[in-house]
């Protein structure tokens, strides 16, 4: 998760592990491992960042992957970049020609994340962009067939609705961190981040264009298709 600004009404103290550890380590023990220049990017993060838990994880990272193959997708959208670790994962699983579009507004992890992706094979795969992403979003061409959204939590209503119009026919939109600790069904966590995961879940639920599941996977990822016409 990344952000535009400090979280500081956010109470960690109520932010609870939803899966038993047992079957975190069950799931990444059967999991494909990360790909070296992955892993490299994961390594400096937990080196070099002060939140390195804010990566998306492997299991998480190989879900998005099995997305790619599944959508066959050529363009994916990134909502987020924090230190690059899955622009680097979804670059890898893209085929010849295929493009990550990054957006990340905090300047120092744009720094960190350019590094972290020219130093791996896929850097040509990727496009980093500075700047908010409820406006570079428009700006941007369709169709992408793959959207992660992994930002701050209370414009997360304006990043789908900026990259809905943008999503193909068979493409899917990934917004993670939807499980959020727990906070969202704590009744005492009324901070704002928490609020905008609440709104946006209700959002989408609500939403007569796209259909949707909500897994419990790492921190919850929420996916979100079109509905039939």
């Amino acid at each position: 998760m990344t952000g535009d600004g400090p979280r500081h009404d956010l109470d960690v103290s109520l932010m609870r592990e939803q899966v038993t550890p047992g079957a975190v380590a069950y799931a990444e023990d059967h999991t494909t491992p990360r790909h070296p220049s992955e892993q490299a990017v994961a390594e400096a993060t937990l080196r070099t960042v002060a939140v390195p838990q804010l990566m998306g994880g492997a299991v998480e990272v190989r879900l998005l992957e099995s997305l790619v193959v599944a959508t066959r997708a050529q363009r994916v959208l990134e909502v987020g970049t924090f230190t690059g670790t899955t622009s680097v994962a979804l670059a890898l699983a893209l085929p010849a020609g295929g493009r990550v579009t990054t957006i990340e507004v905090d300047p120092a992890l744009v720094a960190t994340a350019r590094r972290n992706i020219e130093q791996t094979e896929v850097a040509d795969r990727i496009e980093l962009i500075e700047g908010d992403a409820r406006e570079v979003i428009a700006g941007l061409g369709a169709p992408f067939e793959l959207v992660f959204i992994d930002a701050w939590k209370q414009h997360y209503v304006e990043y789908y609705e900026a990259a809905l119009p943008l999503l193909a026919d068979h493409g899917m939109i990934v917004a993670d961190n939807v499980v959020w600790g727990g906070l969202p069904f704590h009744s005492d966590a009324r901070d704002g981040e928490t609020e905008g995961v609440r709104r946006f879940v209700s959002h989408v639920q609500a939403d007569r264009r796209t259909r949707n599941v909500l897994l419990t996977v790492g921190d919850g990822l929420l996916l979100i298709w079109k509905a039939p016409a």
